[in-house]
């Protein structure tokens, strides 16, 4: 767990390819801050000198461009760094990147971007050597492959009719967005726990919505429904300080991490004491390398470690290897919406039975990726 098992086979990394990806969506998707017209993916692919690829999925949610922006910034910055290159293993090809970006991100003052492109390099860096290996990443990492899910994304207009639908397909735990005003935000609280009756969980997710005397007054107001925890209801960079004394002013659990990035501002989250998950996300820093790391201090600290994922298929999967990577002990995030990035990028199988997945065998993520589908999908 934390680690894999047998040592990594050399990544000799012969080319680094970027595929831009656009889908339409039926409904927009809402939070407290925006509204999605249409999914986008920046998937990459690093191929080694032995033919075999692995796949990373680049977080490329917001701003509008921002797809585009980092496809620049692979392709001329950063595949340049390690192509034709060799590396024993892919943390040394993520440390070289951290080292590399440091100075550029600054100097633009764009750290977020580069970190983001970073990770998902690291992602295809990881399933390439699994790959070689021929043994799913879950298990070449030493973790298991029954994972604990919850549907996401739930905006504010009828999530109860997603819920129910989500509960019929085997889910037992939701998240609902809130943000949206008392009256609003707290009848679909109550209307969610009606769906999900007594047993099952709900999630609230805040998107960094409020200052801690709003928060408090929001934990309040959901506190007898028992929500599981309350997601990002501050900002994420407020201090360590702030989010303690808004832990100690609630009733109602804490949990935030996929909008921190560095593995020492993660530790002194965990260490706090305020939060009870910590959620960083695969695609927006660390990727595999450096979502391990967290993971590691997590369970040490008795956090629940779940991470954080919406988007794509292919970030989907290795979003919830590394879940199984660090045990399982957490919750996999899965967005209700319908996303054709996610949908048809998923394993055959991809089934959800009381409450739980079952990660399959394939090499790598188990992502396989087809030629026509990538075409399909291509953005213009």
């Amino acid at each position: 767990m934390f680690a894999p098992v047998t040592p990594s086979p050399v990544l000799n990394v012969q080319r680094i390819d970027a595929h831009l990806l656009v889908a339409p969506v039926a409904a927009p998707v809402r939070n407290s801050f925006r509204v999605l017209t249409e999914r986008n993916a920046l998937l990459v692919q690093v191929t080694d000198a032995d033919g075999t690829s692995g796949w990373g999925d680049i977080w490329c949610n917001y701003p509008p461009g921002a797809a585009r922006h980092r496809m620049t910034l692979l392709q001329q910055v950063v595949a340049p760094m390690l192509t034709g290159k060799s590396f024993t293993d892919p943390a040394a090809a993520y440390r070289l990147l951290e080292q590399s970006l440091r100075i550029p991100a600054l100097q633009c003052g764009e750290p977020g971007s580069f970190a983001q492109v970073a990770a998902g390099v690291d992602v295809a860096l990881w399933d390439l050597a699994a790959r070689k290996l021929g043994q799913p990443l879950w298990q070449w990492l030493g973790g298991s492959p029954v994972l604990q899910v919850y549907a996401s994304g739930l905006g504010p207009e009828q999530p109860q009719n997603i819920a129910a639908k989500k509960i019929e397909e085997g889910y037992r735990a939701v998240k609902l967005k809130v943000g949206f005003g008392h009256d609003v935000d707290v009848a679909n609280v109550r209307k969610l726990r009606t769906v999900v009756g007594a047993n099952g969980a709900v999630m609230l997710d805040a998107n960094q919505r409020w200052n801690v005397g709003d928060a408090v007054a929001a934990a309040g107001a959901f506190a007898d429904q028992h929500p599981l925890w309350l997601e990002e209801p501050i900002a994420a960079d407020e201090p360590v300080e702030q989010w303690r004394a808004l832990a100690r002013q609630t009733p109602v659990a804490l949990a935030a991490g996929e909008n921190l990035r560095g593995a020492a501002n993660f530790s002194a989250l965990i260490s706090s004491g305020a939060v009870r998950a910590i959620q960083p996300d695969i695609g927006k820093w660390g990727g595999f390398t450096g979502c391990l790391e967290v993971a590691r201090c997590a369970t040490d600290a008795g956090v629940l470690f779940c991470p954080h994922w919406l988007g794509g298929g292919v970030g989907l999967l290795a979003s919830l290897h590394l879940l199984g990577a660090a045990g399982a002990a957490g919750w996999g995030e899965i967005d209700a919406n319908a996303n054709g990035l996610r949908e048809d990028f998923l394993f055959s199988g991809f089934d959800v039975v009381e409450g739980r997945l079952t990660l399959n065998d394939a090499p790598g993520l188990g992502f396989a990726p087809d030629v026509d589908l990538l075409e399909r999908y291509r953005a213009k």
